[in-house]
């Protein structure tokens, strides 16, 4: 078995942030034994301390002055039952451009032998850097910062960073349930006669991808699911449009609705349910969605135009009736009247934030969500 790893900084999220060169200036971060005792008798984790203790050695910071503190925590932390594997401290100075200063990792280079499962292994620190960290080494991220921080990611790091939360007993719980980390991810490639469609999902994605159908039209709508549902999606569709788009759009839905049921799995965690108001100039969408294994389309929407550039208008309650049927769920729409771009794209909208909904996975608990017994 591959080892899984906790990186774990110091100052921040074990104890307050500050130069601690005395016994004094020892302030645990509230929860912090519990969880940390938590996550270590689980034994799912080798733990790691990597923590930046700028310039100890000089004259402002004697060595001496960072040992007796850094001692005195992890004899506490023992005493909780909270033991390290290994001890990574770089005493360097951010001028001093050090290969082991996070969020470099001069000094973590074992880790990127086969003993170590990085792919699943886990930062949690209270900087961007220790993000930035995750990233370089390819695991995942837990920022321990306040969620309402999650705009100063960038868009790289939020494919790295799993939660944002400065809570202890939040972040364990989210850690410990063991599908927490593992992204729930579908792949699927369909080929017929009329078309060859590859795509992969990932439903605990940051909203990124490519679609590429050959269709304008139908890849901008795409593109806002992929947006706003919080989704990973890369799509790639080749049909005969010489003859016309509908296999084209028709097997794009079979395709994504068959993705989403096989990422969703046994469906335990989830919402279930979701659904979205949303508005768009004059426009007014609503979409509800129920993924309850029982395939049913509501339509009420009106189009007075038959097409939006090349794209006819028909398709998109045949898209939706083709994702409703693969994906095995309900799902209901409706649109009031106005410009038919805007009608089309705030029902692809409304449909994407519907959809971030219905997947949303609850760390806390891993019930079905129906009385049924099955979903």
């Amino acid at each position: 078995m591959h080892e899984r790893v906790l990186f774990l900084d110091r100052d921040g999220i074990i104890v307050e942030e500050t130069q601690v060169d005395s016994l004094e200036k020892i302030r645990y971060i509230p929860g912090v034994f519990s969880a940390l005792a938590r996550l270590r008798s689980s034994g799912l984790w080798y733990f790691a301390m990597v923590s930046n203790q700028d310039g100890v050695g000089t004259p402002s910071f004697p060595q001496e002055s960072f040992d007796i503190p850094q001692q005195r925590i992890l004899e506490t932390l023992a005493g909780e039952g909270i033991s390290f594997d290994a001890l990574h401290i770089d005493f360097s100075l951010p001028s001093d451009n050090c290969p082991g200063r996070k969020p470099r990792i001069g000094m973590l280079g074992e880790y990127q032998g086969e003993k170590y499962d990085l792919e699943h292994s886990v930062v949690i620190g209270d900087r961007l850097t220790d993000v930035q960290l995750a990233r370089n080494l390819g695991c995942k991220a837990v920022w321990f910062a306040s969620p309402s921080r999650a705009n100063e990611l960038s868009d790289e790091l939020k494919e790295t960073c799993i939660l944002i939360s400065d809570n202890w007993a939040r972040v364990a719980s989210f850690l410990l349930d063991d599908s927490a980390l593992a992204p729930r991810i579908a792949r699927i490639e369909r080929k017929t006669k009329e078309t060859e469609i590859a795509l992969e999902l990932n439903l605990d994605g940051g909203g990124q991808g490519h679609v590429h159908t050959h269709i304008p039209f139908f890849d901008h709508m795409l593109e806002q699911v992929v947006r706003h549902s919080g989704c990973n999606l890369d799509l790639h569709a080749h049909g005969d449009l010489v003859v016309d788009e509908h296999h084209t759009i028709e097997d794009v839905g079979l395709a994504l609705g068959q993705a989403f049921r096989q990422a969703l799995g046994d469906k335990r965690g989830i919402s279930r349910y979701g659904f979205e108001l949303l508005p768009m100039d004059e426009v007014l969408a609503q979409v509800a969605i129920d993924f309850s294994a029982r395939p049913y389309l509501q339509w009420k929407v009106d189009f007075k135009r038959e097409y939006i550039g090349t794209f006819p208008t028909e398709m998109v309650e045949h898209f939706f009736k083709s994702f409703s049927d693969s994906a095995q769920c309900n799902l209901a729409l409706s649109v009031g009247e106005g410009n038919a771009h805007h009608q089309c794209e705030a029902l692809f909208k409304a449909f994407a934030r519907a959809l971030r909904k219905a997947v949303h996975r609850n760390p806390y608990s891993m019930e079905l969500p129906s009385t049924k017994g099955m979903l």
